[in-house]
């Protein structure tokens, strides 16, 4: 993101923070950050969150209570929202996971209430004929790299799986239109990233030789529900109706007979082609898998393997506790 950019971004949510002060003693509204992802002019988070956003599900849940529920969509959005969460002018945010870890190994008071996505997986694209076929071919070339976000934690995990680290490998940080235009015009090696990876194959531009499948799992994605402390603290009830509308969606997502509706609805927020889609979500593990809020054994394990590996790769200046950060209350109770 540009500096003007983050500057109008900032600005935003200044404003999304200021306009909704209100009296203690009644909430009136809810303030969501999100990351955009998508390609086209829609905002698209990916996976649950666009069902949640465009079905209006929040909105309805607390309607009968005279409570709004406020969207911000942000470009690069790990280091603007963990500013937003540490000046209190954001309630809630679905956030990926190294921008969770990093705004909490810094001290921001935020909650992991829910999982809001598990098991994403991420790709390798190499430009035509280069000759790489796996991670340790890295060594010495140019990858685009979106850095500080989720694909940067994905990718030191990938890396690491397979013995390299990342200082063998030149990382350019781009975000991911500019990463595939700069691998389609020649001018890096190698990009690591989502469906923009697989547009870029589809269109003759680059190739794909291994993902995150292949590394039996390494390097896939994750992302949280984040709650503000505060606000959950004084809100109990409104976290747990999060979590709440959170396992609906999955629900919903997950029924066999909503599959080809969900990829569909993916595909018109994202604005990727829905057959792009389909390599993603249309796959084993099951969506009810994927897609489940539940903050359980495996999962928990899996994250205080990628806090220790982000602070081992200095992604983080310290650890931090992870089971002090999991709030499982609401869901545990929530039937």
């Amino acid at each position: 993101m540009t500096r003007r950019g983050r500057t109008w971004a900032l600005a935003g949510l200044l404003a999304f923070g200021l306009a909704t002060v209100s009296d203690a003693l009644a909430l009136t509204e809810i303030r969501i950050a999100a990351p955009d992802i998508g390609a086209g002019s829609k905002p698209s988070g990916g996976g649950l969150l666009d069902v949640i956003h465009s079905q209006q599900l929040l909105e309805h849940e607390f309607a009968k209570d005279g409570i709004t529920v406020r969207w911000t969509f942000i470009k690069g959005a790990g280091p603007i929202i963990n500013e937003a969460f540490g000046n209190h002018q954001v309630d809630v945010a679905y956030l990926g996971d190294l921008a969770s870890i990093i705004g909490r190994a810094r001290g921001l008071d935020t909650r992991v209430i829910a999982v809001a996505s598990r098991g994403i997986n991420h790709y390798l694209a190499v430009a035509k004929g280069s000759g790489i076929t796996q991670l340790a071919d890295l060594k010495g070339k140019r990858v685009g790299l979106f850095r500080g976000t989720a694909a940067e934690l994905s990718f030191v995990n990938a890396l690491d799986s397979q013995g390299v680290k990342p200082a063998d490998i030149k990382i350019i940080n781009l975000d991911f239109a500019a990463s595939s235009a700069a691998l389609a015009a020649g001018q890096i090696d190698a990009t690591w990233g989502g469906s923009n990876t697989l547009s870029l194959r589809d269109k003759g531009l680059a190739d794909i030789p291994l993902s995150t499948r292949d590394l039996q799992g390494a390097g896939q994605l994750s992302g949280f529900v984040l709650a503000d402390g505060a606000f959950a603290n004084a809100n109990p009830d409104i976290i747990k109706r999060f979590v709440k509308v959170q396992r609906e969606a999955a629900a919903w997502a997950s029924d066999d007979k909503n599959k080809d509706a969900f990829i569909r609805l993916l595909a018109t927020q994202s604005g990727y082609p829905e057959n792009i889609l389909r390599v993603e979500w249309d796959t084993l593990p099951p969506l009810s898998e994927r897609l489940s809020p539940e903050l359980d054994a495996p999962y928990v394990a899996k994250l205080k393997k990628a806090v220790e590996l982000a602070y081992e790769t200095r992604l983080i200046r310290q650890p931090f506790d992870v089971d002090s950060w999991l709030d499982k209350s609401h869901l545990q109770a929530t039937p």
